[in-house]
C-alpha cells in the first residue's frame, strides 16, 4: 500500500505549512479543509495516518478522531492543537486512542519522526497480521492432515535428535503429492 497519509485542518496556511514540513518524504499526501470533507475522502482512499487539528469548525478533532478510530481501526491518528489542556490531550487519547499529540507550532523533524514511525508501525501491523492469517490457515491445513492421516503430525526423534516420521502406504504418499500439487497449481 502507498504510504497515504491525510492532513485535516480549517486553516489553509496550517495545511501549508505541515505539507511543506513533509515535502521530501515518501508520502502521498492529501489535505481537507473539514472533519466532514475528510470523512468523505477516506470513504474513497485507504491512509495510514491521519493528521488533525482539535479545534476546527463543524467538528473538534477529538470527536473527529474517536469517528476515525471505529471506522477504520488500522489508521493511526495523530493530533495537533495550538490550545494544549490536559481535558483536550486525554480526551484525545482516550477517545481517539491517538497515537502522537502535537502542540502549534509543532518542530518539523520531530513531526516527521513521528509520521515515520507511524507508516513504520501501520506496515508492521498489517504484516503481522497477514503472518497471522498463514499461521491460522496452515493450523487449520495441520488438521485436515492429521483427521485423514492420524499420527501424522506427531514428530519423534531418535537419540540422536533425527526426526523419525511415522512409515506411511505409497499410495497415501502420492495421495499427499496430488493434493499439494493442485494447491499450488
Amino acid at each position: 500500500m502507498v504510504n497515504r497519509i491525510l492532513l485535516v485542518d480549517d486553516e489553509y496556511h496550517v495545511l501549508s505549512s505541515l505539507r511543506r514540513a513533509l515535502h521530501h518524504e515518501p508520502l502521498v499526501i492529501i489535505t481537507s479543509s473539514s472533519a466532514d470533507e475528510a470523512l468523505d475522502i477516506m470513504k474513497e482512499q485507504e491512509f495510514k495516518v491521519i493528521i488533525s487539528d482539535e479545534r476546527m469548525a463543524g467538528m473538534q478533532g477529538s470527536e473527529f478522531l474517536a469517528r476515525i478510530r471505529h471506522l477504520y481501526p488500522r489508521t493511526l491518528r495523530i493530533m495537533m492543537t495550538g490550545y494544549a489542556s490536559t481535558e483536550v490531550a486525554m480526551k484525545a487519547v482516550n477517545e481517539g486512542e491517538i497515537y502522537r499529540f502535537f502542540l502549534k507550532p509543532w518542530d518539523d523533524d520531530q513531526l516527521k519522526l513521528a509520521v515515520r514511525s507511524a507508516v513504520e508501525k501501520y506496515d508492521l501491523d498489517e504484516e503481522n497480521g497477514r503472518l497471522l492469517a498463514m499461521v491460522r490457515q496452515q493450523e487449520l491445513e495441520i488438521r485436515v492432515l492429521e483427521k485423514r492421516y492420524p499420527g501424522i503430525t506427531r514428530v519423534e526423534k531418535d537419540s540422536r535428535g533425527v526426526f523419525i516420521l511415522p512409515d506411511m502406504a505409497k499410495e497415501d504418499i502420492n495421495d499427499l503429492i496430488r493434493e499439494s500439487e493442485k494447491d499450488f497449481a
